[in-house]
């Protein structure tokens, strides 16, 4: 049976931290600033970690 091949895109968008968890960044972060307030944006530049729901899903394309 051959290797799965990893998901680019999901490669691109999920890291792994030391303890083995996968950290996503936010989003609406890209465009439309003028409309949120700066404690939303300073919390969307912060990474997060994915949830338990679909760990199982993303930790297989990775």
């Amino acid at each position: 049976m051959p290797k799965m091949k990893t998901h680019k895109g999901s490669a691109k968008r999920f890291k792994r931290t030391g303890t083995g968890k996968l950290k996503r960044s936010h989003a609406y972060t890209s465009h439309l600033f003028a409309n949120k307030s700066q404690k939303q944006k300073r919390k969307l530049r912060k990474s997060a970690v994915v949830s338990s729901g679909d760990y199982k899903r993303i930790k297989h394309m990775i």
